[in-house]
């Protein structure tokens, strides 16, 4: 796990203090080694920020350059089944001197091109520089597990794994993207290829970009997509279900436990990651796992979930224990995530890889299972809701739901009332709304374009299915996923310099889960997680507790209201910098919070917010 950045152009030279000022951004994802090179031209240049997982050796460091030394790569992630291709291609009488996968995605290139990302099964971002085309080829893996950004302007090319890192000698002042904060400030994270900073975007999941250094073009094509449903003509059994889900997730755990590095189980006590630590047990002689408990807040304690598993599979078991969290974590929370998300389980997160990083350089976790299998509490509710609503007259639905938004931000069940009106034949209920047209436009001190662009306000690319919790799974796959879970989880282990896999979100599996599995394995009104919950009460001990669900939360709502934090709030919200937000209209929110409404995602999404504007000083 890495580090990488890069920059092309045919009218400018690489500047080599820039380009070393910028890798030096980035240290905290590479910490083992750091190089850049620059071609004979000084056209092109490459950086890489290595945390060494694979072939510890010198001979395996970058930016790595093929034999005929016309191919150049620097490369993020780990690609799975290197080892299979790297089989392939041995068959094929190619040579290698390594034994990293950076390697064989170099020999990959030189034999298939571009159609190497069809055989390719992991998480990465990566630049190729193929000097005999004079391009530049970036690349994202399928799901969006490693982060991509890039700029082009000014006749030139650069990207980098944090878009920090290019803000930094940005030749331009920059701006905050209008479209991107509408999309924070209603969805809680930036959605789609645009980020917080104008001028800078983000590379797709699934799709690959090229820059032609001799025509000063970029372009983006897709590589993958989601597959349909198609298992509806001739459909399997739940029993052929278990045993295939069964297989292929077997089969990922295994690749994703090769490491040359100490590995360890993030355990936190829920099916997905005691199924993964279960798989694991099989091909390891033995598990270490680690399981996090928060002693000052015991409802967020999972341990003895935990430990029933640990003790199962005999694993060698570590309980990690955080100390009193304080607000000082958060300025620099605000400064590592790109773009702010009002995501708070960031914090948690971030101390669980910092106590993991002492024993482990790598991390396997059970990130993807709600998703592809329908865990999430909003998916039972909101097949509860759309089963029940039917046989309520539209009229009154509408007049519910346009009332219900004058209620105050925070009030319990505003949220689903305010939803009521939705067409769940076609559409879904915008679930994490963080500020809806009404409260936004009394947040912000001067209106955004978003507001004035009649195809955008609180408009969502709905995939358009029949059947509801395909929507809702899909939507969260391709939007919650990649820029919130994935991005939360990326940067806040990578400020640790701690790697962390999610088998479940192997490319078979997830292909398996989206075309196979029918939605009444998924979720229902009363049940979620269907599927899986049936391969667990097979392999998992039979006192396990299959029906909770603990999300990886901390308390900010209480937290907001005690003295320290509140104080830490109110500073940062009504300090003079702070001038997009209408402070009358925040002292209310804050008012209200104080006196029980639930505001506290909404107020932390706020200071994130805050504290990143400040620190890369930007404005609307």
């Amino acid at each position: 796990m890495c580090g990488i950045i890069g920059f092309a152009s045919r009218y400018t030279k690489v500047n080599l203090p820039v380009l070393k000022s910028q890798l030096q951004v980035l240290k905290h994802r590479g910490p083992d080694f750091d190089d850049v090179w620059i071609s004979s031209d000084k056209t092109v240049g490459l950086g890489h920020s290595r945390l060494a997982i694979i072939d510890l050796s010198p001979q395996a460091n970058q930016p790595m350059h093929s034999s005929d030394q016309k191919i150049h790569i620097t490369f993020n992630g780990e690609i799975y089944n290197f080892k299979s291709i790297k089989n392939s291609l041995q068959s094929l009488h190619y040579k290698f001197k390594t034994e990293s996968d950076t390697e064989v995605l170099i020999v990959a290139y030189q034999h298939w091109g571009i159609q190497m990302l069809n055989y390719i099964h992991g998480m990465f971002a990566f630049c190729i520089y193929d000097e005999n085309l004079q391009t530049l080829i970036i690349a994202r893996d399928r799901v969006g597990e490693k982060p991509l950004y890039y700029c082009h302007q000014e006749n030139t090319f650069r990207f980098a794994s944090e878009s920090k890192a290019l803000i930094q000698h940005s030749t331009q002042k920059l701006k905050i993207n209008q479209d991107a904060l509408f999309n924070f400030l209603t969805r809680g994270y930036v959605q789609g290829h645009q980020s917080m900073v104008g001028n800078i975007f983000k590379l797709p999941p699934g799709h690959y970009g090229l820059y032609s250094l001799k025509e000063d073009q970029f372009s983006i094509r897709n590589y993958w997509t989601l597959p349909e449903f198609d298992n509806e003509q001739n459909p399997k059994s739940s029993e052929q279900l278990v045993e295939e889900c069964t297989d292929i997730l077997d089969h990922a755990v295994q690749d994703q436990l090769v490491s040359d590095v100490p590995l360890g189980v993030l355990l936190s006590g829920g099916v997905d990651s005691s199924l993964i630590t279960a798989f694991a047990s099989r091909h390891l002689p033995r598990v270490k796992t680690f399981t996090v408990t928060f002693p000052q807040y015991a409802k967020f304690d999972e341990s003895r979930h935990a430990k029933l598993i640990a003790d199962y599979f005999n694993t060698e078991h570590h309980v990690l224990a955080v100390d009193r969290i304080t607000c000082d974590i958060i300025p620099q929370l605000a400064i590592q995530y790109d773009d702010p998300l009002c995501d708070t389980s960031m914090i948690p997160t971030f101390l669980v890889s910092q106590l993991i990083r002492q024993h482990c350089t790598v991390a396997v976790g059970g990130d993807g299972g709600d998703e592809l299998f329908g865990g999430y509490s909003h998916y039972d509710r909101m097949i509860k809701v759309a089963q029940t609503t039917k046989y309520i007259p539209s009229g009154l639905k509408k007049l519910v739901s346009k009332t219900t938004q004058y209620l105050p931000l925070g009030f319990k069940g505003r949220t689903w009332l305010t939803n009521l009106n939705t067409n769940f034949d076609k559409e879904i209920p915008l679930i994490a709304s963080i500020f809806d047209e009404h409260n936004l436009k009394r947040l912000l001190i001067k209106p955004i374009e978003a507001f004035l662009d009649e195809k955008n306000p609180f408009s969502t690319n709905i995939p358009l299915r029949q059947d509801l919790l395909q929507r809702a799974t899909r939507m969260d796959f391709m939007n919650y996923l990649p820029e919130d879970i994935l991005v939360k989880i990326d940067r806040a282990s990578m400020l640790n310099s701690l790697e962390i896999r999610a088998p479940l979100l192997d490319v078979k599996m997830i292909e398996f889960a989206f075309s196979q599995v029918a939605s009444h394995l998924k979720a229902s009104s009363t049940l979620k997680k269907i599927l899986l919950k049936k391969i667990a009460a097979k392999i998992l001990p039979s006192g396990f507790d299959l029906t909770r669900k603990q999300g990886f939360s901390i308390p900010i709502s209480e937290w907001l209201r005690q003295a320290e934090w509140n104080t830490f709030m109110k500073d940062i919200l009504f300090s003079k910098e702070q001038d997009i937000f209408d402070k009358k209209y925040l002292h209310q929110i804050i008012k209200n919070h104080e006196k029980g409404a639930d505001n506290g995602n909404r107020l932390y999404g706020l200071i994130l917010f805050t504290l990143w504007k400040n620190h890369y000083q930007l404005s609307l």
